[in-house]
């Protein structure tokens, strides 16, 4: 299996409910380190798993959605606890509707599955890995 891993950051906003969060409860900033690899067994015809710029590109484009923001008051997120491993899966499905969308170039959709990590620190980090 290749893989190939881009990465960015993203800073949000966001308060979580419930006693297992405890001070994390109050609205608190967080900025992740975020990296998405891009997965599949054979090279392309250009012998990459994906075009490097473009991943760049559309993951920058995931990010910017929510970046700067308070995720409290996104309607997407209502009622929702943000936490570090929810926000790789939502990076993660967007990325995939982005690849079924056609925006990482033809040689994508060889492409047999994506991983999102949100690094919090240099201790702490979440992943999620779906299929394509």
């Amino acid at each position: 299996m290749f893989s190939l891993t881009v990465r960015d950051h993203v800073m949000i906003a966001h308060s979580f409910r419930g006693e297992v969060f405890g001070p994390a409860q109050r609205l608190h900033g967080a900025t992740f380190l975020v990296d998405a690899t891009f997965r599949r067994p054979e090279l392309d015809a250009d012998n990459i798993v994906v075009d490097i710029g473009l991943a760049t590109q559309e993951l920058k484009a995931v990010l910017a959605a929510l970046n700067y923001r308070n995720l409290d008051d996104d309607p997407d997120f209502t009622g929702i606890n943000t936490s570090t491993e929810f926000l790789a899966k939502v990076i993660a499905d967007r990325l995939a509707d982005r690849v079924a969308a056609g925006r990482l170039g033809a040689g994508a959709h060889g492409l047999t599955g994506i991983s999102v990590t949100l690094h919090e620190s240099h201790v702490a980090w979440a992943s999620y890995e779906r299929s394509l």
